[in-house]
C-alpha cells in the first residue's frame, strides 16, 4: 500500500520506525502503538503542566496547522471501497436504547480539544521559576466507545509527530468542552496511542487517524477543573520532593516551615462516564450525510477570519469519494464544509447523529481542507475512509485499561 506520503513538497519515509519507538515485531499486524505517559506520576505532571498558572499554557495554545491545505488540483474523483461487510459499534448509552429525533442540532459533549507541546522553558529565575510551554498547540478530537470508557479519536498527525519524526507529541491531553481555560469535565492525560502501521512508518495519508487511551480525568481542589492551578497539597519526604524536582517539576507545591509539599489532584472519573462516547462505523456506503463537529480557527485564503476556534462548530453534508494523489492518499472521503484548516484537524464526522441523545457513529476525522472552486474560500474537508483496517486499529485499542492516577 501507499508507502510514501508527500505533504507540502516534503517526503517522509521511515517515520517513527527510525525513532526506534515501534518496530514490526512490536506492532500487532497492521497496528502500531506508542506510550504517551507510562506512569501515574508522569501523567499527573503533564496535567499540572497545563493547569499551572491559571491554565496559562492551555490558553496560550494555538491551533495546529500542519499538513492541512490540499490544493484543488490535487483532489479528484474516485477513492475508497469497502474491504469487508459494513459494521458499527454502538455509542456509550446507545447499546440497547433509542431516542426520538430532534429538529435542533444539539452539540455533542464528547467533542473537545487535544493539547500538546514541544516542551517547556523557564522565563523566570532559578529562585522563582516560571515555566511556559514551547509551541503549545491543539486539535479537535472526540470521545469514542471502548470497554473501559477511556478512548479518544483524532487525526493521526495530532498524536504522531510527522514534522520531526521523533516520536509522539509531548504533554498530550484531551479536554472535552474546553473553553478559554475552563475544563468542565477535567483533563484526561493520554496513556497509549494506536494507529495503523502504514501511518506510523510511512505516513500514509489514507491511515491518518489515531485512537488514544486516556487515564481517568483530573480535577483540582475538589471542585470543577475550571479553577486555576491545583491548590490542595500533600506533604512528602525530601527524597520524594527531590525525585519530583528531577522528574515532575510541575507537581511541586512549595516548602513551608521546612516541610515539603506537592500538588494534589482529585479523580474526575472515566471520560466516557462523564461525557459519553460516540460509536464507530466502518465500511459504510459513500454518499450518506454526516455531521462534522470541531473547533475551526483561522482564515480562508482570501483573508476572511471566519472562525475563532473558541467554540464548537458544526457542518453537514453528504460524503463523496476523493483521491489526493499528490499526497499519496487514494482512499479518502470528502464532504462540503466551510471549516478552515486551522483547528479543524481531528474534527469528528458523525454518521446517523441523533440530536436528542447527541450520539452517532464516528465515520471519519478531518485531516485536511481544500478550496475546490477557486474562490479563495475553503469549501471541502477530507478524511480517511474508515474500513476494516480502521476497525482493526480501534479493536486493538478498545480493551486496554488505564485507570486512575489521582
Amino acid at each position: 500500500m501507499k508507502r510514501t506520503l508527500a505533504f507540502g513538497g516534503l517526503v517522509a519515509t521511515a517515520g517513527l520506525l527510525a525513532a526506534g519507538l515501534v518496530t514490526p515485531a512490536q506492532a500487532a499486524g497492521d497496528v502500531a502503538n506508542a506510550p504517551l505517559a507510562s506512569t501515574g506520576i508522569q501523567a499527573k505532571n503533564i496535567a499540572a503542566f497545563w493547569l499551572a498558572e491559571n491554565a496559562a499554557n492551555l490558553i496560550a495554545a494555538t491551533p495546529y496547522n500542519v499538513e492541512t491545505k490540499v490544493a484543488a488540483k490535487h483532489l479528484s474523483k474516485g477513492g475508497p471501497s469497502a474491504d469487508s461487510k459494513p459494521g458499527v459499534v454502538p455509542a456509550i448509552g446507545d447499546e440497547k436504547k433509542t431516542a426520538a429525533k430532534s429538529k435542533n442540532v444539539n452539540l455533542p459533549k464528547t467533542t473537545g480539544k487535544v493539547f500538546f507541546a514541544d516542551g517547556f522553558k523557564n522565563v523566570g529565575t532559578k529562585e522563582k521559576p516560571q515555566f511556559v510551554a514551547v509551541n503549545p498547540h491543539w486539535c479537535s478530537a472526540t470521545s469514542v466507545q471502548s470497554t473501559y470508557h477511556n478512548m479518544v479519536a483524532t487525526a493521526g498527525h495530532c498524536v504522531y509527530d510527522t514534522v520531526s519524526n521523533k516520536a509522539t507529541m509531548n504533554y498530550w491531553v484531551f479536554v472535552p468542552g474546553y473553553y478559554q481555560g475552563k475544563t468542565p469535565w477535567g483533563v484526561y492525560v493520554g496513556k497509549t496511542a494506536y494507529t495503523h502501521y502504514d501511518y506510523d512508518v510511512y505516513e500514509d495519508g489514507d491511515r491518518d487517524y489515531a485512537f488514544v487511551t486516556v487515564y481517568n480525568g483530573l480535577k483540582v481542589n475538589g471542585g470543577t477543573a475550571d479553577r486555576s492551578a491545583p491548590v490542595d497539597r500533600t506533604e512528602v519526604s525530601k527524597e520524594t520532593w527531590d525525585a519530583y524536582l528531577k522528574n515532575a517539576p510541575f507537581l511541586l507545591a512549595g516548602i513551608t516551615d521546612g516541610k515539603y509539599y506537592v500538588k494534589k489532584f482529585v479523580d474526575a472519573g472515566r471520560l466516557g462516564d462523564n461525557v459519553g462516547g460516540q460509536g464507530l462505523a466502518y465500511n459504510q456506503k459513500i454518499g450518506q450525510p454526516v455531521f462534522v463537529f470541531g473547533y475551526p480557527s483561522g482564515s480562508h485564503p482570501d483573508g476572511n477570519h471566519a472562525f475563532s476556534g473558541n467554540t464548537l462548530k458544526w457542518s453537514y453534508g453528504k460524503t463523496f469519494a476523493a483521491q489526493a494523489p499528490a499526497i499519496k492518499a487514494e482512499e479518502l472521503q470528502g464532504v462540503k464544509s466551510s471549516f478552515t484548516g486551522e483547528g479543524s484537524l481531528g474534527s469528528a464526522w458523525l454518521l446517523k447523529y441523533n440530536n436528542g441523545r447527541r450520539l452517532g457513529y464516528l465515520n471519519g476525522v478531518t485531516i485536511g481542507v481544500s478550496d475546490t472552486d477557486g474562490n479563495d474560500r475553503y469549501d471541502t474537508s477530507v478524511s480517511p475512509y474508515f474500513d476494516g483496517e480502521t476497525y482493526g486499529v480501534y479493536n486493538a485499542a478498545k480493551n486496554n485499561w488505564s485507570g486512575s492516577i489521582a
